[in-house]
């Protein structure tokens, strides 16, 4: 397994399946792979998706979790983001790496961890995905209890929240439910592109006090 997966090159934008991987050899697989790589995985009861992002893909993901993150702090919320780190369950034979991750409301119950384990600690409250390149595992972070999936595709931002163990699409956020960031995400993204990261960010957080202020 691991020589021929030493082989497989995955260009940018492409993806590939490996079928019938057991645990042992995914976790062999995550350590072969090591933690400093641009591709993402996702396994689901013996079936692991390797995919390799564009560039387009990373440059929406850093925009938008830097909006995130100015958002929280405009909050004076505390909070983690810990990007694709490698959240999996034996127990559900399931395991996945979203393009970005943040622990919010259950922030103060990993402060400080340096690993995780899902049998025991909380899942992250929210996971985002960009659907560029990657295709987007709803059934995998509902296994794993994720509260809320962002989806982000073609300009738009779809938010699917928790409910009895399934998602459903909402127009709200589980964890920002004050602000309308289907819009707002969106239009900031957009704007980051003609007028810079930068300025973006501050003409966010200016939306967010403003929004804050009519509250």
């Amino acid at each position: 397994m691991l020589l021929e997966l030493k082989r497989i090159h995955v260009p940018p934008g492409q993806r590939v399946l490996l079928r019938d991987v057991t645990w042992q050899e995914l976790e062999t697989i995550l350590e072969d792979l090591g933690e400093h790589r641009a591709a993402r995985i996702a396994y689901d009861r013996g079936i692991l998706e390797i995919m390799a992002p564009l560039p387009e893909h990373e440059d929406d993901k850093e925009i938008i979790s830097d909006l995130v993150k100015a958002l929280l702090e405009e909050l004076d919320i505390e909070f983690r983001c810990l990007g694709s780190t490698t959240f999996k369950n034996q127990a559900m034979a399931q395991g996945i790496e979203p393009d970005q991750c943040f622990y919010i409301k259950n922030e103060s119950k990993i402060r400080g961890k340096k690993r995780l384990d899902l049998a025991v600690d909380p899942p992250p409250d929210l996971a985002l995905e960009i659907d560029i390149t990657s295709r987007t595992h709803p059934n995998i972070y509902e296994a794993l209890k994720v509260p809320e999936l962002w989806r982000f595709d073609r300009g738009k931002l779809q938010i699917n929240v928790l409910q009895d163990g399934h998602y459903v699409e909402s127009q709200q956020s589980l964890n920002f439910p004050l602000f309308s960031l289907i819009e707002a995400i969106p239009q900031y993204l957009e704007q980051s592109t003609t007028a810079g990261r930068n300025a973006t960010l501050k003409a966010f957080r200016l939306w967010v006090q403003k929004q804050i202020q009519q509250q």
